[in-house]
C-alpha cells in the first residue's frame, strides 16, 4: 500500500507521543485493532473517505465504533484526524504507524515462501539464521507456493534470494539455451 507523506508524519508523531508518554506497546495494539477493523469493512472505508460525510460525522462515527476499545491517546489522535479531515487516511496512517514501529523496535519483515509447509523447527531455525544475519528481530511472512518445487524464496525489504529449485531450473536452462550450438 503506497502511503502518503501526510499519512507518514501522523505516525511519527503518533509515535512519538506514545514514546514521551511511555505508551508505545499499547498504542501499536490500538493502532492494530484500527487498522483490522477498517481492513475488514468496505462500509467504513468507504465511509472514511467519503467527501459527502461531513467531519463532525466522521468524528462521531469513530468515536462510537472506537472510544471503548482504545485508550486515551488514540481517541484524542481520533478527534483530531476527524477535524484535521484526514479521517480518509486513517488506514494508511495505521499502516505507516507499524511500519515506524518496526524501525523503532528493530523488527523487519521478511517473506519466505516455500513449496510446502515448513515444520515448527525449520520455522524457528530459519528466523534464528535470519535474526542473526540481519541483526534484528524478524517477523516471517511464510507462504506455500507449490510451483517452487522445493527450496526457498526469501525477500528481506529490496533483497531476494532465490534458492527455489524451480529458480536453479530456470537458470539451467538458460545456460543450456545459451551454450547451445547449432549444427548445419
Amino acid at each position: 500500500m503506497l502511503v502518503s507523506k501526510a499519512a507518514r508524519r501522523y505516525a511519527i508523531a503518533l509515535l512519538e507521543i506514545a514514546q514521551d508518554q511511555k505508551a508505545v506497546e499499547d498504542t501499536l495494539k490500538d493502532i492494530l485493532f484500527i487498522k483490522n477493523t477498517i481492513d475488514d469493512s468496505r462500509e467504513l472505508m468507504l465511509f472514511l473517505k467519503s467527501p459527502v460525510i461531513k467531519p463532525h460525522d466522521k468524528q462521531k462515527a469513530l468515536t462510537t465504533i472506537f472510544s471503548e476499545h482504545v485508550g486515551e491517546l488514540l481517541n484524542k489522535f481520533l478527534v483530531l484526524i476527524a477535524e484535521k479531515e484526514r479521517s480518509g487516511i486513517l488506514q494508511s496512517i495505521a499502516s505507516s504507524f507499524v511500519d515506524e514501529y518496526n524501525k523503532y523496535a528493530g523488527i523487519i519483515e521478511v517473506e519466505v515462501r516455500t513449496a510446502k509447509a515448513l515444520t515448527d523447527a525449520q520455522v524457528n531455525e530459519l528466523k534464528s539464521v535470519l535474526e542473526k544475519n540481519t541483526a534484528k528481530k524478524v517477523n516471517l511472512d511464510l507462504k506455500e507456493q507449490a510451483d517452487l518445487k522445493g527450496g526457498l524464496f526469501v525477500k528481506i525489504a529490496d533483497t531476494v534470494i532465490d534458492g527455489s529449485i524451480k529458480h536453479k531450473l530456470e537458470q539451467l536452462e538458460n545456460t543450456l539455451l545459451d551454450n547451445t550450438v547449432e549444427l548445419n
